[in-house]
């Protein structure tokens, strides 16, 4: 087995106070704790530096790893030297899988359960709905948050932070947008948890949304339906023209590509028409529809026989 140097793993020089050790360690397990690092190595590298940590910061432990001499080095071949055992120390089996074979050479194949209770833990993640209206989610914002939070896991006082949030153009309903350390503080000086933020597109007056896609229901006059043409269509980016095919029904759906959320594809704007016929409030449009009904002899409940 390798010998493993305590002192060279936290970073300390072997005559380092206990201050000295209890800083180095609070730093290293921030950085390389398994919920918040990003390096590659980041649950080897924690492990290593709870075991380091767990004989250096008690001075009986201390006391005997020294014992064991400071002419070894990092990696070096290690047999431990006949009654250097300390069993002693009351170890529990379960509580030591993490710790290396050196480690328990020296102190037996376990510790006593606290110590895993000193392990720095973090804080609990929070979400919170987040409303938003369909413009700000097509073209992204800004908002100003008030966040309460509570120090120590719930069991500390409530604090208010203010929190300037970019919201990315294109989040779509329930879209989770996560704030890094933004949660409930860690005990005893742990890393925070996170922050969610989750998206809640408020109705809109003339849109509804179904993921990136929006659907719009547009009204048309029976001559544009019949005839054809160009219209105008409202979308979320301004007003566009859109070509009504000769014969169009109400229901018929065209859609207007890449004119919904923006995204990677972004969604469509799918349109809905909706034939609108004009009231007959005057002796003309009265006489108009009759001339129609003449001339066109149409029966729209063909189909079903009658």
């Amino acid at each position: 087995m390798q010998y493993k140097d305590y002192y060279k793993t936290l970073g300390v020089a072997r005559t380092a106070t206990q201050d000295e050790i209890k800083r180095a360690y609070r730093r290293l397990a921030r950085k390389y704790h398994p919920d918040v690092s990003k390096e590659a190595d980041a649950e080897t590298r924690f492990k290593e530096i709870n075991e380091a940590n767990e004989v250096l910061r008690d001075p009986e432990k201390r006391t005997a790893y020294d014992a064991l001499g400071s002419n070894w080095r990092a990696g070096q071949d290690f047999r431990p030297p006949p009654g250097s055992s300390y069993q002693d120390f009351k170890f529990n089996p379960d509580d030591t899988a993490d710790f290396s074979d050196f480690f328990a050479s020296i102190f037996g194949r376990a510790f006593h359960g606290e110590a895993r209770d000193r392990v720095l833990q973090r804080g609990e993640d929070k979400t919170i709905k987040l409303f938003i209206d369909l413009e700000a989610a097509y073209g992204g914002t800004t908002r100003q948050l008030q966040v309460e939070a509570q120090n120590g896991a719930g069991r500390g006082r409530t604090t208010t932070r203010t929190l300037n949030v970019r919201i990315p153009p294109g989040v779509t309903q329930g879209q989770q947008i996560r704030l890094a350390g933004q949660g409930s503080a860690g005990p005893n000086g742990g890393p925070a948890g996170d922050l969610y933020l989750e998206i809640e597109i408020e109705p809109h007056r003339h849109f509804t949304v179904d993921g990136r896609n929006i659907q719009l229901r547009l009204p048309i006059a029976p001559w544009e339906a019949a005839l054809g043409g160009s219209v105008p269509v409202p979308t979320l980016g301004g007003t566009v023209s859109l070509k009504i095919p000769p014969g169009s029904q109400s229901g018929q759906k065209l859609r207007l590509k890449g004119r919904g959320l923006p995204g990677s594809p972004s969604g469509d704007e799918m349109v809905l028409l909706e034939i609108v016929t004009p009231a007959a409030t005057t002796d003309d449009a009265k006489a108009l529809y009759r001339d129609m009904a003449k001339r066109l002899q149409f029966n729209p409940r063909a189909e079903l026989g009658v």
